[in-house]
């Protein structure tokens, strides 16, 4: 009989990981397994399922290398039984644990289905709570209590204030919570992008490229670009070159497109977090230290480290504290079916040719592409919550339901009534023409507002306000637009719904 079966998933990659805590390596064993229905329940894209694969190889060899004991099973074992359950069957079987631990899972779908362990195995089941995050489960319920809306800015200031970042005394830094206002600069065409840094497959990642190759050739996605760090010692050179070379730009550029140049100033860093390769801590800590030495300017720093203490934990928070129910509401009613042109690409509106290639060739696309083109066109175009929510998940490579689902269907889709998001973030096509050089080359032009040759973010937007104008005619953030919309002369609204169902009935 063996100690503790240590059961460690595939977004656990750490090796300070709670259910590896007071492991014995002489008694225990670590076990961790690649299956078929985790690769498949959604149809991931390929880059994807490499980089956790390899990332997962890469993880157990250096567990054993460290002392422990290690039952790995590939994909391709032929004795696979395609499922941490039956997987975890086999493993008690054959090696007969006192106990089995495992660190919370990041998904609700799992967490219920090892909630049923215990009574199917007949062994002690240890689910520990995973302390990667700045913010308990619990903590955040603490924190919503008796709140109607809970707005990510105040959980991010009360988190800043918790763990003392970026304050000076009780005030934060510089006397402002957040420099956004300073981070929202179109691309300057004389500024030089950063090298892209790129790492090279070695044999074990080659070995799990063929394999996905072989096995989900069907699935989105090119596999012949696959670039990603799957190392914690990789992982931890692309912090470097973030923090050493593109920090400094991030903040004022953090909004901006440029066509071309997918990656910009941005990390490139949440893969690695999500899966477990770069700890939170430790990369919020760099960038303060950047800042405090002088490398870095305080609009940058606040603006990267928002997105990991406020939105990322922020939406865990909100996923834990709604789910089930979270994923079926539909406030806007919207129901049309994803158009195919978000798996192909082959779409004349330029913003959206772009972003979705990208997104193909590199299972990455950075926050402004997914909210303000992807997701703004799936909202103003009335596109199916569930359609668009498999998508997201579907399609990136640092993509969880955890953090997936509260960014789409609160965020983007406003699909939860206004819960998450204070209002929807829809827009016309002169923000994308304002932050980006997409517009130049697109078969449409942003300055037309109705017609074939308009651009069709100006009419759908508009109709967008008309068609839920009930439901957002109240929100105050609303009040200008709808202002407008009001002064409209029934010509105009009849132009744009005439183009808006021309259009839609195109798809």
């Amino acid at each position: 009989m063996a100690g503790s079966l240590r059961f460690v998933l595939g977004d656990q990659l750490d090796t300070e990981i709670s259910s590896l805590r007071g492991a014995d390596p002489a008694e225990d064993i670590v076990f961790m397994c690649e299956v078929a229905d985790e690769a498949n329940y959604v149809r991931h894209h390929k880059q994807k399922i490499a980089f956790l694969f390899s990332a997962m190889r890469h993880h157990a060899k250096a567990l054993q290398e460290s002392g422990f004991q290690i039952r790995y099973v590939k994909l391709d074992d032929p004795d696979n039984a395609g499922s941490f359950a039956d997987e975890l069957a086999r493993a008690v079987s054959e090696v007969a644990p006192e106990r089995i631990v495992i660190t919370e899972p990041g998904e609700w779908r799992v967490l219920e289905d090892i909630k049923s362990w215990e009574g199917r195995f007949g062994v002690p089941v240890e689910i520990l709570d995973d302390d990667r995050f700045y913010c308990s489960r619990e903590r955040f319920s603490d924190w919503a209590e008796g709140r109607k809306a809970l707005r990510m800015e105040y959980f991010y200031r009360e988190m800043r204030r918790e763990h003392g970042l970026l304050m000076d005394g009780d005030q934060p830094v510089g006397g402002q919570w957040n420099y956004d206002k300073d981070n929202r600069e179109p691309i300057d065409p004389n500024v030089e992008v950063p090298t892209h840094h790129v790492f090279r497959p070695d044999e074990t990642t080659r070995e799990v490229i063929d394999l996905v190759r072989a096995r989900f050739d069907n699935h989105f996605g090119d596999l012949d670009g696959f670039e990603w760090p799957v190392t914690r010692a990789e992982a931890l050179r692309a912090l470097g070159f973030f923090i050493d070379e593109r920090l400094n730009g991030y903040g004022t550029y953090q909004d901006a497109m440029k066509q071309g140049e997918p990656f910009l100033f941005h990390s490139l860093l949440s893969p690695m977090i999500n899966c477990g390769l770069l700890r939170p801590r430790e990369v919020v800590e760099r960038a303060i230290e950047a800042y405090e030495a002088g490398n870095a300017p305080l609009n940058a720093v606040e603006g990267f480290v928002r997105q990991i203490i406020g939105w990322r934990e922020y939406v865990r928070g909100i996923y834990w504290l709604k789910m089930p129910d979270y994923k079926n509401s539909n406030e806007l009613n919207a129901d049309r079916p994803l158009p195919d042109f978000y798996w192909t690409g082959e779409t004349q509106m330029n913003c959206l040719r772009q972003a979705i290639t990208e997104t193909r060739q590199n299972a990455y696309a950075h926050h402004i592409q997914r909210l303000m083109v992807t997701g703004n066109f799936a909202l103003i175009a009335g596109l199916s919550p569930a359609e668009v929510e498999e998508w997201y998940l579907i399609v990136y490579a640092d993509a969880y339901e955890w953090v997936e689902l509260p960014n789409v269907h609160g965020m983007i889709l406003f699909a939860d009534g206004g819960y998450l998001a204070s209002k929807p973030y829809a827009s016309s096509g002169a923000y994308i023409n304002k932050m980006s050089d997409y517009c130049g080359t697109c078969s449409y032009s942003v300055s037309k507002k109705n017609g074939p040759k308009a651009c069709p973010f100006n009419y759908l937007y508009w109709n967008f306000l008309i068609e839920n104008e009930d439901m957002l005619r109240g929100n105050q953030r609303m009040s200008m637009m709808y202002g407008t919309l009001g002064r409209m002369k029934q010509d105009k609204i009849d132009a744009i719904k005439e183009d808006s169902r021309r259009f839609l009935a195109s798809l």
